[in-house]
Order: structure tokens, then C-alpha cells, then sequence
């Protein structure tokens, strides 16, 4: 059962918020959608969007800028959750940032306590897929995938391991390679376990070394990032798609940091992109 939380009209079409009872994670999740005009029986293509550290579906929503492109272009734009919460849902023990509550990493968890709820994999590559067909004008024939930071990280990975699902993939500086730094090691060996074999599914420079291909990338990063050096590793992207023959196209915004200042800014651009691979 969907609950609707909010709705709005921008740019002629509908800003929602929506919460429903998750069977993978076992919680109630919440998650956003913006449907742009449309003509009635028209089924639109759609964008997922996914979040990075301690963000919710709200961050996005409220400062991505997205909706003008989308209703200009007519694409549904999706932003789920980062985490599951609520009652009983586990956090980082010490109450870190980077981990736990609002850091879910777009994994199934097969470590206790984690186990129990942090499915975020199977929560947004099946649940809310198959929610949002039932309940939205979508063609799932039609879908890309996008995000920042941690949720580039999950746009990568997922876009990689379902090529033939998502038309576009694209990222706002992504962690690309979690196996091979700080955030990555954290939140893979406490959610995965010790078994660093276990993490390449969730690695995107893993997954192009192991073989993964798309035919093409966008990834944006800023060269003011403070997170640039030590935990986004771009080069490590750009090296492992130039031996895999993977087009990426890459720009270094120069002044740009992490912040929703960056994304707002070339917001559009991705979304132009995807658009004309979506049709």
C-alpha cells in the first residue's frame, strides 16, 4: 500500500513524497517522484536518483533542480532512501556518519546486525521498481540511473550489473572504487564481512576488471571536492575504462566541491544526456 506524504504542482507536473511498508528491508521506507506533464495514457521514461552519506530522499528533492529539465524533457525523476529506519534499524555504534543510518551503500547486508534490514539492493534494483510500475505512468523499457557520492557508487554498480536494464548511467562524483578506500572498506567489510572477494559485485572498478561493460559513462566531479583525493579516486575510473574501452566522459569542474551547489549546476547536462539515450 502507497501513502502519499506530500504532493505539488512544479513545472506543470507532480512533486509527491510517498512512504509504504518495505518487504526487503522490513521498515516503512519513504522515497519521492516527480511526474511531469504528460498526456493521459502516456507512459514516460524514468530516472532513478540515487543519495550519498547522510542524506535522505528530501535532499535532492529539495535542492537538485532537476524539475524544470524533467518536465521540459518529460522524464520521471525517482529518489529513494539511502537507508532503511525506524524502530529496531541499526546504526554505527559509535554514531559515525559513514555508516549505519543514512549510509546503506546499495547492498544486501550479510552481517549481523545489519542483516536484518539493510537490504538496499534488493530494495531498489526490485521493490520499489516493481512499486513504481504499478502505481506511475513508466515505461520500464525506458529507465536510466544517476547519483552522488555514495549513491554514484550505487549508479555504477547497478547500472554495471544490469546493462541491458538502464539505457544511461551517470554520477556526480562517485566513490568508484570502495574496495580501495576509507568509506568503501568500512561500510563493505561491516555490511559484507571480511571477504574482500565479496565486495568486487559492489565495486565498479572491480566490476569492469571482472568483466562488466556498458557502452558509455557521464561522471561530473569538482576539483575543490575535500573528499576528492582520499575517498572519490576518479582516476581509478578513468584507468580502468580506458583498458576496458568503456566511453566515459569525465569533467573536472574547476571551484566545484561536493555540495548540492555542484549537482544543482550540471543537474541539467545529466539529464539532457540521459534523455537522448532514453528516447
Amino acid at each position: 500500500m502507497l501513502d502519499i506524504v506530500s504532493a505539488a504542482i512544479a513545472h506543470g507536473g507532480t512533486q509527491g513524497v510517498y512512504k509504504h511498508r518495505a518487504v526487503s528491508t522490513g521498515t516503512e521506507m519513504t522515497f519521492s517522484v516527480f511526474v511531469p506533464p504528460h498526456e493521459a495514457g502516456a507512459k514516460l521514461p524514468l530516472v532513478w536518483y540515487l543519495s550519498g552519506l547522510t542524506c535522505t530522499h528530501a535532499n535532492v528533492t529539495e535542492k537538485g533542480e532537476y524539475r524544470k529539465a524533467c518536465a521540459e524533457l518529460g522524464l520521471i525523476f525517482v529518489a529513494p532512501d539511502t537507508s532503511p529506519r525506524g524502530e529496531g534499524v541499526p546504526d554505527d555504534p559509535a554514531g559515525a556518519y559513514d555508516f549505519g543510518l543514512g549510509a546503506g551503500f546499495y547492498v544486501d547486508a550479510s552481517e549481523q546486525p545489519f542483516a536484518t534490514h539493510y537490504h538496499m539492493w534488493s530494495y531498489v534494483t526490485e521493490e520499489l521498481p516493481a512499486l513504481i510500475a504499478a502505481e506511475f505512468p513508466v515505461d520500464m523499457d525506458r529507465q536510466s540511473i544517476m547519483g552522488h557520492s555514495m549513491g554514484g557508487h550505487g549508479a555504477l554498480t547497478i547500472g554495471l550489473m544490469f546493462p541491458d536494464r538502464y539505457k544511461a548511467v551517470s554520477a556526480f562524483a562517485p566513490i568508484v572504487a570502495p574496495s580501495q578506500v576509507p568509506w568503501g572498506e568500512k561500510a563493505l567489510a561491516g555490511y559484507l564481512g571480511d571477504d574482500r572477494a565479496a565486495w568486487r559485485k559492489h565495486d565498479a572498478v572491480a566490476l569492469i576488471e571482472d568483466g562488466a561493460r556498458l557502452p558509455a559513462l557521464l561522471v561530473d566531479q569538482g576539483d575543490a571536492d575535500q573528499f576528492l583525493a582520499s575517498q572519490l579516486r576518479p582516476d581509478l575510473l578513468r584507468d580502468a575504462c580506458e583498458h576496458a574501452g568503456i566511453d566515459l566522459t569525465f569533467s573536472l569542474r574547476a571551484g566545484y566541491d561536493h555540495s548540492y551547489y555542484f549537482i544543482s549546476t550540471f543537474m541539467s547536462d545529466h539529464l539532457r544526456w540521459h534523455a537522448a539515450r532514453l528516447g
